[in-house]
């Protein structure tokens, strides 16, 4: 949640499960009968030995056959399902683009006239920077403090999160009211440890980025020296914002980042900030109670404000400014943007094609607008029908599961059963479609389009505070190949952008589907007791229901998976670091036993299904859970997945859960020496 490019909650990342592996290992899979649907049989490498390396043997062929594309990070199941996903939004756009017949106003009309405008590459370039001549004239004009806050307020109307975030959401404690939010931000590169880390892939980084900070401001026509020393106050004063700003692993405490306290209150804290002026550049005078996120951040931010420079505020916001927008400006600013995030931070050779670029910023801008003309053509009744009555298997799976726990007290248990009952499901598209008519698009400035979009949304967002929850609303874009838990609504959520293979055909054999998208569903359940979830109670408060004894039991049982974890090596010596990762860890195995547990519910007085191409029923359940997995990734990008993402590498979501569960064993017969963890140190939660 640090940088200045938003924040975002983030529970299930199909697009960032990730590994980084060799080539030109294995021969190929020799198999004389036909192929069952779900089940990859050309990716499967039979060199190996399943009880050896699963992944491998699940999917060493498609990673030997699989290059990264040069315009990509990385590329696995997730992102081929997203391509074929983009190759239906392209033509959808390219069709309203075109159609000169839609009503103003309408869908097709505004989602058009965005793709439209982001496709006009000769009207961009002749732009170059001059569509924000507006705002860099508003830095400009900063005389005092006061009218510096009114610049980081108006800011962020336009989801530029300089020098702290805001954002309203759902009272951790009262999940009925929506109230204001200050959060920890401001920072230009994807971590607060970046900044901190003293070792020498970090010190080059660092020294990279605050050549690429300089570059861009020569790009916006300051002489070299110059943009130099502007570059070293952006940098200083990101350093000192960085250091008085949580890890990530400390933020995975909700105790430890909510803190709830009036405006007076606020203003007292942070003697140096002038909130009510603040809130009144935000248009919203009288906030009422505010949840302050990192208390220390915001004093730090305080005395900033009257020890800095106002010179140096200005660097640091016409910095900010540029370091937002530059993706949707001429090609100098997009090329050097790309060469720091995506190539030096990422390890990609090329960029994206302008359509992929463009498409992405309309999602992000109407994706409910999109998501209407989607679904009209991607997703029919039958996969949501299919889909609906997965979740209702793994929730009658899990509860018979956490029936049956010898660990936890039966009052525990019944706090358990009742948030489990209470989980609500969303699946494909939402009931109620997000209203954008008062979103203005016009076909005047691709960055300007996309500014007034983001001003819109947080508009939106703002006037929830204080009106009644709306528990119809999507936290995701219908195209999105993800999905999530969210603690404070108790609500699972499968957009139809992820319901489709290789995750979910319902046309496929049990076994895959449950293997598949079945542990995906497991997964999210689970997020709803892992060591973050389980602080939430049926209403979605942070409220402690465990006995003292169980809580204890739990801490346990989850100090074991993040033992295991953290003894794992992603890329060079660098290792997953099992704090970070321990809830998405805890899903895992939590939803893959629950998916089997489903699995083997279904097959209840039903004759046993034949072996499909050779495989078992349960063989085929496994292979269908690697198989989601399977990824190549560069070296770059592990790295920044190891220091800013909560999930683990592809690789070990499937090795991890699997040597803990006995059950795979049995399908695979594997014996003495096999991946399997001792019993003694296996992982036994849900």
């Amino acid at each position: 949640m640090n940088t200045a490019k938003g924040l975002q909650l983030s529970v299930l990342s199909l697009l960032l499960a990730m590994n980084a592996t060799g080539a030109g290992l294995f021969s190929p899979t020799k198999s004389s009968e036909p192929t069952g649907p779900g089940i990859d049989l050309k990716s499967i490498a039979t060199t190996v030995r399943p009880c050896q390396d699963f992944y491998l043997y699940a999917n060493g062929l498609w990673i030997e056959r699989n290059p990264i594309p040069a315009d990509r990070t990385s590329w696995g199941a997730g992102s081929e399902l997203y391509e074929k996903n983009l190759a239906v939004l392209h033509q959808i756009l390219e069709d309203a683009a075109q159609n000169k017949n839609a009503p103003a106003g309408s869908v097709t009309r505004k989602v058009g006239d965005f793709y439209r405008v982001g496709m006009d590459e000769a009207k961009i370039e002749a732009g170059g920077v001059a569509p924000l001549n507006k705002e860099f004239a508003r830095i400009a004009a900063i005389k005092d403090i006061q009218s510096l806050q009114d610049e980081i307020a108006h800011l962020h109307r336009l989801n530029i999160s300089a020098v702290h975030g805001f954002f309203a959401y759902q009272d951790f404690k009262d999940s009925t009211r929506i109230i204001a939010n200050l959060y920890q931000a401001g920072l230009g590169l994807p971590d607060r440890d970046y900044y901190t880390s003293v070792d020498e892939k970090s010190n080059e980084i660092r020294k990279q980025y605050v050549e690429h900070v300089a570059k861009m401001f020569e790009l916006l026509g300051d002489k070299p020296s110059q943009a130099a020393d502007e570059a070293k106050t952006v940098m200083d004063l990101e350093t000192r914002l960085a250091k008085s700003s949580m890890t990530q692993v400390e933020q995975r405490d909700p105790n430890a980042v909510y803190h709830k306290m009036s405006l007076t209150d606020l203003n007292a804290m942070t003697a140096g900030y002038a909130w009510n002026g603040y809130f009144a550049g935000l248009g919203f005078a009288t906030p009422g109670d505010i949840n302050v996120g990192q208390p220390e951040f915001f004093k730090e931010v305080g005395k900033m404000l009257t020890t800095v420079s106002l010179d140096d505020w200005k660097t640091y916001l016409r910095w900010h400014l540029i370091n937002a927008t530059a993706g949707k400006l001429s090609s100098p600013f997009v090329k050097e943007d790309f060469r720091f995030n995506g190539t030096i931070l990422g390890g990609a050779k090329e960029l994206r094609p302008r359509w992929k670029r463009v498409l992405q910023a309309t999602d992000q801008a109407l994706g409910e607008a999109l998501g209407q003309l989607y679904v009209d053509k991607a997703f029919g009744p039958e996969a949501k029908s299919r889909a609906k009555e997965l979740v209702a298997n793994l929730k009658a799976a899990l509860r018979d599961r956490l029936g049956a726990l010898d660990w936890i007290s039966e009052g525990t248990r019944k706090q358990a059963l009742r948030k489990l009952d209470a989980i609500a499901v969303k699946i494909g598209y939402p009931d109620k479609w997000r209203d954008y008519s008062g979103l203005a698009v016009d076909g005047g400035s691709y960055v300007l389009n996309g500014m007034q979009a983001d001003e819109f949304e947080f508009e939106r967002n703002l006037k929830k505070i204080g009106k009644p929850i709306d528990r119809t609303e999507w936290g995701i874009t219908t195209p999105t190949v993800d999905a999530y838990y969210n603690p404070n609504f108790n609500e699972i959520v499968f957009p139809a952008g992820i319901l489709q293979p290789p995750f979910f055909d319902a046309k496929a054999d049990d076994a895959t589907n449950y293997g598949g998208i079945g542990s995906i569903i497991g997964h999210e359940l689970t997020h709803g007791f892992d060591d973050q979830g389980r602080q939430f109670d049926a209403d979605g408060n942070l409220k402690n229901w465990w006995t003292p004894d169980d809580e204890k039991n739990y801490n346990a049982r989850s100090a074991l998976i993040e033992k295991q974890y953290s003894g794992y090596i992603a890329v060079d010596m660098l290792r997953i670091n099992g704090k970070l990762t321990m809830g998405e860890n805890i899903a895992d195995l939590g939803g893959l036993k629950i998916a089997y547990l489903a699995f083997q519910k279904s097959l209840e007085g039903k004759p046993r299904p034949p072996k499909l191409d050779g495989y078992t029923p349960e063989q085929r359940f496994f292979l269908a859970f690697a198989q989601g997995w399977r990824r190549n990734m560069r070296p770059e990008a592990v790295r920044l997945m190891i220091a800013t993402d909560p999930h683990s590498p592809a690789r070990f979501r499937v090795l991890g859960p699997l040597s803990n569960m006995p059950e795979f064993l049995s399908a695979f017969g594997c014996g003495a020496g096999s991946i399997g963890r001792p019993e003694a140190l296996r992982v036994k939660i849900w």
